[in-house]
């Protein structure tokens, strides 16, 4: 295979890539990782570097588009970054010390729990009570565009979000992904914001934490440009095809595809972790 086609095939699949990460809130990362592991056949430290620039351009070309519709929380993103950014400097550092192969056992596992969580049943109720004092004192409270106009809602449990990003951060850091499966958790279970919200603010908060943990892999050279370039072109075109069907896309739809797509990759990677073929 020359150079070139490599490169139209690695730019199409990254699309498609992206244009999950985008819809989901999940970021390229769940996706291109095992694609370029399983399919490429590249060393998982350098899949994870180049995924860690992927989820960068899938954040700036989900979030711009994100923020423009009136979706996404940009003051709660600002906060709970704080958390995830730590956290993914942390997990950058454990990575070098981690076995390969244990890296894609926990992957695997981390999409698991991520698929049984958006299974489960979950009637959405958009909370406008009053909300907690520190909600209130840092005015996370905020409202989101319906058909039928700006639909106010209040956010809960701010302190069970932070410790939970911070976690996010962690899983970042160390398997270079945007941690967007549980920001999205975090955000729609444990602070009770609207499922679209908390995939936008999911986005635009991605980004952040991968360019936390991209400077420490990038300074231990398992950034490599010939990967990252294809990669990075590919999924900016998905992210934002996939940032136009978003606000029309019915939430139900959208949960059912983000779990058969979780579900199909995690059984992969914990495959080709128990067998060392990573």
């Amino acid at each position: 295979m020359t150079i070139i086609l490599f490169s139209i095939i690695l730019f199409a699949c990254s699309m498609a890539a992206g244009l999950v990460g985008s819809l989901t809130g999940l970021g390229g990362g769940v996706v291109l990782i095992p694609l370029l592991t399983l399919v490429f056949k590249v060393d998982i430290h350098y899949a994870i570097g180049t995924s860690l620039v992927s989820v960068i351009a899938t954040s700036s070309g989900a979030a711009a588009a994100y923020v423009k519709e009136g979706i996404t929380n940009i003051r709660l993103g600002m906060f709970l970054e704080v958390a995830t950014t730590i956290g993914a400097i942390i997990g950058a550092f454990l990575a070098t010390y981690v076995p390969t192969h244990w890296i894609a056992i926990v992957f695997g596992g981390i999409l698991i729990f991520s698929a049984i969580t958006s299974f489960s049943k979950h009637h959405e109720q958009i909370d406008t009570a009053p909300s907690g004092k520190y909600a209130a004192a840092l005015r996370l409270n905020n409202t989101f565009p319906t058909a039928g106009g700006p639909q106010p809602y209040t956010v809960r449990n701010v302190a069970g979000g932070f410790f939970m990003m911070n976690i996010a951060g962690v899983i970042s850091g160390l398997l270079g992904i945007g941690s967007g499966a549980l920001k999205v958790i975090a955000m729609d279970r444990i602070m009770k914001i609207p499922f679209k919200v908390s995939t936008t603010t999911s986005n635009f908060m991605i980004g952040v934490t991968a360019a936390a943990s991209a400077g420490i892999y990038l300074r231990r050279g398992y950034i490599d440009p010939g990967l990252s370039m294809p990669v990075l072109l590919g999924v900016l075109a998905g992210a934002f095809a996939g940032s136009k069907l978003l606000v029309k896309a019915k939430t139900k739809w959208l949960k059912i595809f983000f779990a058969i797509v979780v579900l199909f990759l995690a059984f992969q990677m914990i495959c080709n972790g128990i067998t060392n073929r990573l």
